[in-house]
């Protein structure tokens, strides 16, 4: 019996609706964000090698890295500067994957309304009671840079999450 293949590119176009209106604004900083797998493979030396490739066709229990590339194009700094992505539907947050250097990294688990550290987050249960939330818990990441970006900066942010 073949597993269900799911098609990432609607995962990738959700990705892509990233809340950086700072940014997006004036065109003070470009984003790209791209939606990759990662294959292995043996070179001639009997060495293992791991590749990224675009994440075309997943499948579950498959891990996919997001990556949003950022770029400022403007002259200025651009002051107070966020990236929000969405974990996409049928994707649980993998732990500890959350990247970007110089940034602060913060989670919601109420569809993006609040933000705060994992140790500071709680969901409720049915009767109310509140428990500490676990990764597969988290709807969006948000990286808030700690400085201004300088004209000209690069770089990029990332999670991973395995398709459900």
């Amino acid at each position: 019996m073949n597993a269900p293949k799911v098609s990432i590119l609607a995962t990738a176009l959700l990705l892509i609706t990233l809340t950086a209106g700072w940014a997006l604004a004036d065109g003070q900083v470009q984003l790209r964000s791209v939606a990759e797998v990662e294959t292995s493979s043996t070179n001639t030396e009997g060495q293992k090698v791991v590749q990224r490739v675009p994440a075309a066709k997943v499948l579950p229990g498959q891990e996919v890295l997001f990556t949003t590339y950022y770029e400022n194009t403007s002259a200025k700094a651009a002051e107070n500067a966020v990236i929000t992505n969405p974990i996409p539907e049928h994707m649980l947050y993998k732990a500890d994957s959350a990247s970007g250097a110089g940034t602060r990294i913060t989670f919601s688990v109420d569809g993006g309304k609040t933000y705060n550290t994992p140790a500071k987050l709680m969901i409720k249960d049915a009767a109310g009671r509140e428990f500490p939330v676990r990764p597969k818990d988290y709807t969006h990441i948000r990286w808030t840079f700690e400085h201004p970006l300088p004209p000209g900066a690069k770089g990029e942010v990332s999670f991973r999450a395995i398709l459900k």
